[in-house]
């Protein structure tokens, strides 16, 4: 990855919202930005954040207890995904009537009260057409209310962005009303290389080393000797009729590609986009060359996380935190796009 950063003009400093297991500040961190307060409610996330980086200021428990008005004015960007809750008014009335009771207006009333001069918010991607686009005008009309030009939405192809992974996700990035005007904002240009599994877990140019040993789940015998059959790039289609039918019982009829159903990844491509777990009945993670669901490590160096970057808690937690985050590698590039930007409004001022 080209570690080459626009240089910033002064110290800008960020607070960063559902921090989870750090992928998004971790990525600003190594675009230049200073933490000064990190919020996230889960406890092992809250000690795999303070666990890597002991210095950061990591305030564990719910956003909705937390007065942020004591950092009005001193902060340059305020950062976060907030969790993709279902928004079951949206799009009635259009304002802070309609999202109030989401983690989407918990983060807006911490953009009100800090007042940065930039935000970027996380999410996925089917918030775009979410209520035939309800939701997003909703989200927009916030936006405005509080006093915050937005850039047109994007979604985001990690794949195109250094990560081996084909996740998808809209990024939203708001400049201040009265910084906002001759600004132009733009996005990380992609990579012309699109990296494998094997750049994830093998040395090369994404790594100098094969990924570290780590914990992980195991298949109980039968599903073991199933997905056996199963070719590397392969899923429940390459097995015969008749264990097809033995392995997805009622689900053998219903409809859809199923590609993620006894999926066994490829060397060569790009991974599926994580989830929170390597083993589930839609989503199987095996590994091309062993039968076994993908290990911790491994799912973290798909989310191209250093591997010095520890998690906490039991092995679940640790998927979790991981599957939830924002690739580091993406992060690292807007982060890049964020110092230009505010290079920008500072040299305009």
């Amino acid at each position: 990855m080209n570690t080459a950063i626009p240089k910033p003009c002064q110290k800008y400093k960020s607070i960063e919202l559902f921090a989870g297991g750090g992928g998004l500040a971790l990525g600003l961190e190594l675009a230049g930005f200073e933490a000064v307060l990190l919020n996230e409610k889960n406890k092992t996330a809250c000690e795999t954040l303070r666990q890597n980086r002991p210095h950061w200021n990591v305030v564990e428990g719910s956003v909705e207890k937390l007065d942020f008005s004591q950092h009005n004015g001193t902060i340059d960007l305020v950062s976060g995904g907030f969790p993709c809750q279902a928004f079951s008014t949206a799009g009635q009335q259009l304002g802070f009537a309609d999202v109030r009771g989401t983690m989407f207006f918990e983060y807006a009333r911490a953009v009100k009260e800090i007042q940065p001069k930039i935000f970027v918010a996380e999410n996925v991607k089917g918030l775009l057409k979410h209520d035939g686009g309800k939701t997003l005008n909703t989200i927009k009309a916030v936006i405005a209310e509080i006093g915050y030009t937005l850039i047109t939405p994007e979604v985001l192809k990690a794949v195109c962005y250094n990560v081996p992974q084909k996740r998808e996700r809209i990024f939203l990035i708001a400049v201040r009303n009265d910084l906002a005007k001759n600004i132009n904002f733009e996005w990380p240009t992609p990579s012309d290389k699109v990296l494998t599994l094997k750049d994830a877990l093998q040395a090369g140019d994404l790594y100098s080393c094969n990924v570290p040993d780590s914990i992980g789940p195991g298949y109980l015998p039968r599903k073991k000797e199933i997905m056996a059959m199963v070719p590397p790039g392969g899923d429940w289609r390459n097995l015969p009729v008749d264990i097809q039918k033995e392995y997805m019982k009622n689900y053998f009829y219903s409809s859809g590609g199923r590609t993620g159903v006894a999926r066994r990844l490829s060397w060569d491509k790009p991974c599926p986009t994580l989830t929170c777990s390597p083993a589930q009945t839609q989503t199987e993670y095996c590994h091309p060359a062993e039968v076994r669901p993908l290990a911790v490590r491994e799912f973290a160096r798909i989310q191209t996380f250093p591997d010095s970057w520890g998690f906490c808690g039991s092995m679940t937690a640790q998927y979790t935190q991981i599957g939830n985050a924002v690739p580091v590698n993406l992060a690292f590039l807007i982060g890049k796009s964020l110092i230009k930007l505010l290079n920008n409004i500072n040299n305009d001022k």
